[in-house]
């Protein structure tokens, strides 16, 4: 792959917090959400470009796995943040060199949008993963089938919240691994990069 562009890889993820929709944080498995994210960078970040919405619970897992491979991989991780939460970046932000600002907008919610809507539809992404969240997930996988229609999509069910409601309600194509296979190491080897 030396001479290729690496192929593009997208996470929507983030840990559902109790203040917010009682209904995502009820359902989630949060060390299944951890070790999904850190299996999915693990597989991918060697073989791929990962590019993601800097959520503050996620990040920290990403860096965490860059920091332990051998490879000097930071060319293969884009990481999208809205200048609307500037003066709140976590500390991890600064470890990446791709940091892609979006505008801030009047409120959180636009400001949101337009960062979901520039990651999503300015990159060509060949997959798109999704795991726990929150309503995010669900704006994102819209916005993500619409500009990415033959991309590989792979909600894991397994980690329960907002992944969850749109396995159940938005995908057609079941696989029973996305909501009982735990071991996400060979799942992501099996139904992502196999296929790519």
């Amino acid at each position: 792959m030396a001479h290729k562009e690496l192929k593009k890889i997208f996470l929507s993820a983030s840990i559902p917090l109790p203040e917010r929709n009682q209904e995502f944080f009820d359902t989630a498995d949060f060390i299944a959400i951890r070790d999904a994210v850190r299996a999915l960078a693990t597989i991918i970040l060697p073989k791929c470009h990962l590019i993601w919405g800097g959520h503050p619970s996620i990040t920290p897992i990403i860096r965490y796995v860059l920091a332990r491979m051998d490879t000097n991989l930071k060319q293969h991780v884009t990481l999208y943040q809205s200048k609307y939460f500037e003066s709140s970046f976590p500390e991890d932000n600064f470890d990446f060199e791709h940091i892609q600002l979006t505008s801030k907008m009047p409120t959180r919610e636009e400001s949101l949008n337009v960062m979901r809507k520039e990651m999503i539809s300015q990159n060509n992404f060949s997959a798109g993963v999704f795991i726990g969240g929150m309503e995010g997930i669900l704006d994102e996988y819209i916005l993500f089938k619409k500009y990415n229609p033959r991309a590989i999509v792979l909600p894991i069910a397994s980690t329960g919240a907002a992944t969850k409601i749109l396995y159940d309600n938005y995908i057609n194509e079941k696989n029973d691994r996305l909501q009982n296979d735990w071991a996400y190491m060979s799942l992501f080897r099996d139904l992502l990069l196999n296929k790519l």
